[in-house]
């Protein structure tokens, strides 16, 4: 062995002395042999520890290969030893192997006989496997079998007891469940076409055919009593069809499926006598109202009309405290808040002596309309199944309205009543679609289209009055508000008011025509006075006057309210110049012609002294009195107290700016500073305007 320098831990495999021992003869050798890569193989098995072990002993192969020869010698003598040792158990062990091939053979003709008997079994299971399914296919078959014809029995069967019942006992709830039976037999025998034409069914169905006979013979004449009932005065029907009828309901069912002459008969009978007792009611109701009407407006209660006027055969007129609802809304709007409040009992309001209006009789009827009419359609719907039937049956009741309607309506000139009924139908149709009740929907259409006409005609009539106004007869020499303009104001005041929530165009279309018309009047009125500043008083007032009312309604004047205020605001600037010029007339001409002049220009004639010194000697030796003039002629002039203080602030507001106006051009004249002894400060004249600030 030789060791590689530096590496000592590792044995080098000398191949030439490991080969160098091979005999490699010519005859073995071979083309087929190759030693190529056997270095290679060499050094991959030096990793191997006997190969390893080998080459550190230096044993040649061919040494190793003799050992291993000797060492596998020896190890076959021991064991022929060995099993000579053993001979004995050997025999011993071959014949316990015999014998139990022998026992095992015998136990396999026992298992083969086993499994024959095993496969006769298993055939015998399947035959009565077979047998089992079919038993109980006919199980399952005679079982549909029974409860088909249980059923039929069942069906057409008639058991005594039921006989019994339908024939000699009352209608109750048991006669009820009886009929349910019955009628099941009847529909059963119709229905199936097998049993059609069973001969249990044709000696069953005559006597099936006799019990629906007598049933429908009982229902109906059970069914007449109990309609009969509802003509009884005083019956409360409502409470009579929720608690008697409707238990009764199935009745109408039966007669339906398996007597449809007799439920017609039944259905006509109950129209007929509804038609009627409900007729009844709303005639003796609308009657009893009529004694609680509050005529409010005659076809002489329009706005143009002159109050000292009446007619050979007028009528005595209503307490003032009643007449003044024609043309105020007042507290007749409440009856919108009243919508859903039970109908007027008649004989306690006329207990009271108290009297209403028209509209709150109309809300009442109507009330008990829509209520009675709810719970009717509901019960027909329930009781009948059918809807249709409802208008059959308020075809008296609606001609009963009709026709109180035809004799109320065309004598109606209360305008504001009819808007007031025209909003309360729009109310009741909400209600309606809020119960989900379309019954009156066609009548509560057929009313709103007749009361909007009559407004209009009425409405026309006012407009009429104001524009063939007879000016002459009218006219009184008076500047304060004129009543045929407050009757205007309180009369649109109220419709606007009603038209709030609604922004109904052809309304305020017809109000803006009903302003023009005013404004020609006030127009014409005024100008009977002969002062103009009479006039321009005369028209303030009653400007003043409809915008307060207008405002008292609410805050939605709109349009008109502003127009009335722009004219306001115009005539109020004329009667403070008037006012002026009453007073400080040349003041006010010196201001206007001569005041904005610049002497510094040079241009026209200058202003001197001795032509100021007048007004500014006479504007002091006079003013306070003069101021106090225009406060007694304002206080006398206008009614509304607080609108005359306005008028009068704005006087006294423009006086300052005229003498202001003054003051800055005697500054610019030429000794012009001799005149300050003369001028009223302006401080002075401030005081005194807060003075009479303070009083308002």
């Amino acid at each position: 062995m030789v060791e590689v320098a530096g590496n000592t831990s590792k044995p080098f495999l000398d191949l030439g002395s490991f080969v160098g021992d091979l005999n490699v003869d010519d005859e073995t050798a071979s083309d087929d042999i190759s030693l190529e890569g056997l270095e290679e193989e060499l050094q991959e098995c030096q990793a191997d520890d006997v190969v390893a072990n080998i080459l550190s002993k230096g044993t040649t192969l061919r040494e190793y290969t003799k050992g291993v020869e000797n060492n596998l010698r020896q190890v076959e003598l021991d064991s022929i030893q060995d099993y000579i040792k053993e001979s004995d158990n050997l025999v011993s062990l071959h014949d316990q192997i015999r014998d139990c091939d022998m026992i095992l053979s015998q136990m396999e003709t026992l298992l083969s006989g086993f499994q024959a008997e095993i496969g006769s079994i298993s055939s015998d299971i399947k035959i009565l496997q077979e047998k089992s399914m079919d038993m109980g296919l006919r199980l399952k078959n005679r079982k549909v079998a029974e409860s088909k014809l249980a059923k039929f029995v069942e069906d057409i069967v008639v058991p005594p007891r039921m006989i019994d019942i339908i024939v000699d006992e009352e209608v109750n709830e048991e006669y009820m469940r009886t009929l349910e039976i019955l009628s099941k037999k009847l529909k059963c025998a119709d229905a199936d076409p097998t049993v059609k034409t069973s001969k249990a069914l044709k000696d069953v169905q005559p006597e099936l055919e006799k019990l629906r006979q007598k049933a429908v013979s009982k229902v109906f004449d059970f069914m007449v009593q109990k309609l009969y009932a509802l003509r009884k005065p005083k019956t409360n029907i409502q409470i009579l069809q929720q608690s008697v009828l409707l238990k009764y309901k199935y009745i109408l069912s039966f007669l339906k499926e398996h007597g449809k002459e007799v439920y017609l008969e039944v259905r006509a009978a109950y129209i007929d006598t509804m038609n009627k007792v409900l007729s009844a009611q709303f005639r003796a109701y609308i009657q009893a109202l009529e004694k609680l009407q509050l005529d409010i407006a005659t076809s002489n209660d329009l706005i143009g009309v002159e109050t000292r006027s009446t007619g050979l055969f007028s009528r005595g007129r209503e307490p003032l405290k009643n007449r003044s609802a024609v043309f105020a809304l007042g507290e007749r709007i409440n009856i919108l808040k009243e919508i859903d409040e039970p109908p007027l009992i008649p004989h306690i309001a006329e207990a009271s002596s108290k009297k209403y209006p028209y509209e709150v009789l109309f809300r009442s009827l109507h009330k008990l309309l829509m209520d009675t009419a709810s719970s009717e359609y509901l019960f027909c719907d329930e009781f009948f199944g059918e809807q249709t039937m409802f208008h059959d049956i308020f075809a008296g009741p609606f001609s009963v309205i009709d026709e109180h309607f035809g004799t109320i309506l065309p004598n109606s000139f209360d305008a504001i009543g009819l808007m007031l009924m025209i909003r309360i139908i729009h109310q009741h149709q909400l209600v309606m679609s809020r119960r989900r009740i379309p019954c009156l929907d066609s009548y509560l259409d057929k009313v709103n289209i007749a009361l909007w006409p009559r407004f209009k005609m009425v409405f026309d009539l006012h407009l009429h009055s104001l524009r063939n106004a007879n000016i002459r007869t009218l006219w009184e020499d008076d500047v304060h508000p004129h009543y045929v303009i407050r009757r205007y104001a309180e009369f649109s005041a109220s419709l606007i008011h009603l038209n709030v929530e609604y922004k109904d165009g052809q309304l305020e279309l017809n109000l803006e025509r009903l302003r023009m018309a005013v404004d020609d009047l006030l127009v014409k009125l005024a100008q009977m006075f002969a002062k103009q500043k009479l006039q321009t008083v005369f028209l303030i007032n009653n400007y003043d006057m409809i915008i307060s009312v207008l405002k008292e309604a609410g805050p939605d004047g709109g349009r008109i309210q502003q127009h009335f205020e722009e004219l306001l605001k115009n005539n109020t600037a004329i009667f403070v110049e008037e006012l002026l010029l009453e007073h400080f007339n040349d003041l006010i001409k010196f201001v206007k012609t001569r005041g904005s002049e610049d002497p510094s220009t040079g241009t026209g004639r200058p202003i001197t002294i001795a032509e100021v010194e007048p007004i500014v000697k006479d504007f002091a030796s006079r003013w306070k009195a003069a101021i106090e003039l225009m406060h007694n002629d304002v206080i006398t002039s206008f009614s509304n107290f607080l609108c005359g203080m306005d008028i009068l602030r704005a006087a006294l507001t423009q006086l300052l700016l005229y003498y202001t106006r003054l003051s800055d051009c005697i500054k610019r004249i030429n000794g012009g500073s001799t005149l300050n002894k003369d001028l009223v400060s302006i401080s002075s004249i401030m005081y005194e305007i807060r003075k009479y600030s303070r009083t308002f």
